[in-house]
């Protein structure tokens, strides 16, 4: 009789697991808290405007299409995913503004705006992030990092590929224009991590965007999770909904089943868990004996990624200038981040990233619409904001950063809004202190020093996902995923 496996939670990391495990044979039941799939990158719908809640960019879509290739199926036949021309447009606080993309040449000639010596630096950046990525993805993203042996035979080439150092430090040695620096810099914040702070592992970013390139699903990143679901029904692969784990049942060193809201029981023979793991050992495991002391001591030092405010809203006026996706920077960087990572707090000198789906899919909105979302790194709630009275005063900011420079003309045109704060990613989503990318991917925080992927405390309880190896973002967490053909 197949072993049964209960996977909570069904962010991209469950989903990938629950597919994963059903096609080495395994029992699956998949438990969801929410009405529908997807977690951080669950769909909102208001006022006949669509928004993808979380995740926009897709990068190495092949990850996507191997868990249709489990099952000898196309993912062409559920989803339609469809490369960008335009990767990013970086705005700066004077309107300058560059365009980031795939193209040799365009790249030079947008380099070359803000410095005729730069572009050089930007092919030897490439280059030294293709050997980070040769080391940091190809080889170890689908490693289980569970022994500190392992761990210590990778310490040769990590030394050698300078992860000791940060990613702005890193981007620094090659490139010297001050705006260019932000913006190859930046991808640490896509995973929650300060670009001044994070090892350099993830700059491997650039160059896994230049060798797969930047897409979007038609219909949303949503589309994906229903392609997901559809694929997961057609598997047998049970899933449950409205079913919120309020504990983890165990004995001894084994977790033996789960309780389903406050009262009905699930007993299985392995848990894989696609929630925020400092959260499930603080709340969902009631058994802290079986914590080692050292294991204690790693839960107690994690530093928390930023919490993130995300304003959705619909427009009566098309911005067909307005690129898919855009990026604004405030005035300062370094300063900035400081506020949000070290002293938690509020700043009036925001950066954002825009989202407008609807300038390549114009389902998301109604017709003569658009559909907008804008993400704002803010402080997580460690910082004690009270977001029921500053939420409003910060959505109202940033309206007028963005009336004043991209989007001219939005406050009168606002049709249809709503917004999230780290209050929603702590409350809804389970994230301990509101972090939305749970813990930082600072070398100290990464590989074995991370979350282990099969639990430090527990045989037979394994993690997916942001807070686990290799980390957050769509690659990061479907490749945690991919740990568990390792495991089992």
């Amino acid at each position: 009789m197949a072993k049964k496996i209960i996977v909570i939670g069904s962010g991209f990391g469950g989903l990938a697991a629950a597919l994963r495990l059903r096609a080495k044979g395994f029992n699956v039941t998949l438990v969801e808290k929410h009405k529908d799939l997807g977690g951080r990158a669950r769909v909102f719908k208001k006022d006949k405007f669509i928004y993808d809640s979380g995740p926009t960019v897709i990068t190495a879509p092949y990850l996507f299409e191997e868990l249709f290739t489990l099952f000898n199926k196309k993912i062409s036949n559920y989803a339609k995913i469809v490369p960008l021309n335009l990767w990013y447009r970086f705005v700066f606080d004077d309107g300058e503004k560059f365009d980031y993309s795939g193209n040799d040449q365009s790249m030079k000639n947008e380099i070359e705006k803000f410095s005729k010596n730069d572009f050089s630096g930007f092919k030897k950046l490439l280059n030294f992030t293709e050997k980070i990525f040769d080391k940091g993805f190809a080889e170890l993203s689908a490693k289980p990092f569970n022994s500190i042996g392992f761990m210590f035979k990778q310490v040769p080439a990590l030394l050698k590929l300078k992860s000791y150092q940060s990613v702005y430090k890193l981007i620094s040695s090659f490139i010297s224009n001050d705006k260019l620096r932000r913006v190859f810099s930046m991808h640490p914040l896509l995973v929650g991590g300060n670009p001044f702070t994070t090892t350099s592992i993830y700059t491997l970013i650039l160059f896994l965007e230049k060798k797969w390139g930047i897409h979007y699903a038609l219909g949303g990143t949503g589309s994906v999770v229903n392609a997901l679901e559809k694929l997961m029904l057609e598997e047998n692969i049970k899933i449950l909904k409205n079913s919120e784990v309020t504990e983890i049942l165990t004995n001894n060193k084994n977790v033996i089943g789960v309780k389903i809201n406050n009262e009905k029981q699930i007993n299985c023979d392995y848990i894989i868990c696609n929630s925020d793991p400092p959260n499930v050992y603080k709340n969902l495991l009631r058994s802290e004996k079986n914590y080692s002391f050292l294991f204690k001591q790693k839960i107690n030092r994690m530093d928390y990624s930023m919490g993130l405010f995300v304003y959705y809203f619909g427009s009566k006026k098309q911005y067909k200038d307005v690129a898919h996706h855009t990026i604004c920077f405030g005035k300062s960087y370094k300063e900035h981040l400081s506020k949000i990572f070290d002293k938690k707090i509020l700043s009036q000198d925001i950066s954002y990233y825009l989202h407008r789906p609807s300038a390549t899919d114009p389902s998301m909105s109604p017709e003569g619409h658009d559909a907008f979302y804008v993400l704002v790194p803010v402080p997580n709630n460690l910082s004690k904001i009270n977001w029921n009275d500053e939420g409003e005063k910060f959505k109202n900011l940033i309206l007028d950063k963005m009336n004043k420079s991209v989007l001219p003309g939005i406050k009168e045109n606002v049709v249809s809004d709503f917004y999230l704060t780290p209050d929603y990613f702590e409350k809804e989503l389970s994230t301990l202190h509101g972090s939305g990318f749970s813990i930082q991917p600072k070398f100290t925080q990464s590989a074995y020093f991370r979350f282990h992927n099969q639990s430090e405390s527990f045989k037979n309880l394994y993690f997916v996902g942001a807070g686990t190896h290799p980390g957050a973002g769509i690659p990061g967490v479907l490749s945690s995923a991919k740990i568990l053909d390792e495991l089992f």
